[in-house]
């Protein structure tokens, strides 16, 4: 679904799920009036009833509004271009922050800085891209990213 508004993505989501919109309205505790407007493009959801819509419909918030940011996993830099890599907290939940392969089941797989380089040097390099190259380049990279900055973890 790239590239749709917020109100085209609801509409798309709700048919899908063969919803009317009285009930998603009960679903997510707003009016029937509430969800005509979002599909109309005159309102948006509040985050409250974005996260609950995330979850009925198992897509991230993202998704839901269209996808206006591009979200890299902030360990390990890679983009996260549909809602299959983003990472979840235990309870189902999307975390927008990391992809699925470096937070899984609430916690982070990677315990330092250098794992994680050696795990990527040791995928990502090819006869194209030696590994010393590839090392430089995660090595100046990686510190950049939420997750390593200041040399702690959040």
């Amino acid at each position: 679904m790239g590239n749709l508004e917020t109100k085209d993505v609801i509409y798309e989501l709700r048919t899908r799920a063969g919803l009317s919109q009285k009930e998603l309205a009960e679903k997510v505790f707003v009016t029937r009036q509430a969800v005509s407007r979002w599909e109309n493009g005159d309102t948006l959801p509040n985050v409250e009833t974005l996260k609950l819509l995330s979850k009925l419909f198992d897509v991230s918030v993202n998704t839901l509004l269209g996808s206006p940011r591009r979200l890299v996993c902030q360990c390990c830099g890679m983009p996260l271009t549909d809602d299959g890599q983003i990472s979840r907290e235990p309870d189902g939940e999307f975390n927008e922050d990391y992809c699925r392969w470096c937070y899984a089941d609430g916690e982070f797989v990677y315990k330092s800085i250098e794992e994680l380089t050696d795990f990527l040097v040791g995928h990502m390099s090819s006869e194209s891209w030696p590994p010393e190259q590839a090392r430089a380049f995660f090595e100046t990279q990686l510190p950049q990213l939420a997750h390593w900055k200041g040399g702690k973890r959040p």
